[in-house]
């Protein structure tokens, strides 16, 4: 048995749910988190969690709140060595023989300073891993998250980039890509075609959106405005993870924002998407410029909502359905053996896939 020291990202509950399924998988090992906000609380549920500190993303109408982001950022980094040195000692009280991070800034800092090994497992790594097809008009945002992943996350000794799209590693880089992971439930629910869309919101909310899906000819099974009951052809949901994938197995397509982890839910269940990424958030900007190019739907913004965007992208629903289903979205055997053998010998393998 190994005892792991696992960092996890606490913004929103991707990153945790990511985490809880490898975690759960590596069931004969003894586990420490640290984590923050919501990736606390979900973690706590089932393990020990130390909080910490969190240089987080923050969101304010549809788009990335960029002085409240910087301010968080800036009142971690002035906290940072008193953040380490407390850590540093439940770390030795905890005694761990690797350590893991799923996008979190303090983990990765304690193993280098206890000189023990540390895998990154996550999505964003993926941007700095790879190189990519960006337009012009995103070189700005593009630049700004290689320079936090660069300078804030970028301490680990290699890297697991999770990722429904596999471009090249850039030579020299300790790093691989492998497929996304899905949490267990997801493989309990069995596809099927339904008329409905399913339309998710995640980490903010767009005020155009729910007059935009009054004039559709479909129903939608709307998630993400903490509400329930019926507005014409519109149905909210509150959140429940058992109701939300039977829904989404069940779409014709997917309404969503660029959040890698439902995207990657949609794909394995063969559904099309369209993707309405918060602006200033190069990661989802990414994740839906991929979408179109791989075939798998459309990327567009908030501003482009109109009835002729859901005809145009209603009429091409047949080639995205075809494009999904000519490709696999789940990597977990893959990725629960890397882990394993990152836990066994405190290195992974670059070359060759698990």
């Amino acid at each position: 048995m190994a005892r792991i020291l696992y960092g996890v990202h606490g913004t929103q509950h991707g990153h945790a749910i990511r985490a809880l399924t490898i975690a759960r998988h590596l069931g004969e090992h003894e586990i420490l988190f640290v984590s923050s906000e919501e990736g606390a609380e979900l973690l706590a549920r089932e393990y020990r969690v130390e909080t910490a500190l969190n240089p987080g993303t923050r969101y304010k109408n549809y788009q990335i709140d960029t002085p409240a982001t910087l301010k968080l950022a800036a009142n971690v980094l002035r906290q940072r060595g008193r953040e380490v040195h407390r850590l540093v000692k439940i770390a030795e009280a905890f005694k761990p023989d690797v350590c893991l991070s799923d996008y979190e800034y303090f983990v990765p800092l304690v193993s280098k300073k206890m000189g023990i090994p540390c895998l990154s497992v996550d999505h964003q790594h993926v941007i700095s891993l790879c190189s990519h097809p960006v337009p012009p008009k995103l070189w700005i945002d593009y630049a700004g998250i290689s320079t936090s992943i660069r300078f804030l996350f970028s301490h680990c000794d290699q890297y697991l980039a999770i990722s429904f799209y596999r471009p090249p590693v850039k030579p020299g880089l300790p790093g691989r890509i492998a497929p996304p992971i899905l949490r267990e439930s997801v493989g309990k629910v069995e596809a099927s075609q339904g008329d409905h869309i399913l339309v998710y919101q995640s980490c903010s909310i767009c005020d155009d959106l729910v007059p935009f899906l009054k004039r559709l000819q479909r129903p939608c099974l709307v998630y993400g405005y903490n509400r329930s009951g019926n507005d014409g052809n519109i149905t909210f949901r509150p959140y429940s993870e058992t109701q939300l994938l039977e829904d989404l197995a069940s779409a014709a397509y997917v309404i969503c924002g660029g959040g890698h982890s439902l995207i990657s839910e949609s794909l394995y269940y063969g559904k099309p998407i369209l993707s309405l990424p918060v602006a200033g958030a190069f990661e989802q900007q990414l994740n839906a410029i991929y979408i179109e190019h791989l075939g798998y739907g459309m990327n567009r913004t908030m501003a482009d909502l109109s009835p002729a965007l859901i005809a145009t992208f209603e009429s091409k629903l047949d080639s995205y359905v075809e494009s999904v289903a000519s490709q696999t979205f789940c990597g977990n055997t893959e990725v629960f053996g890397t882990v394993e053998g990152f836990v066994r010998t405190g290195r992974m393998d670059i070359a060759s896939s698990a």
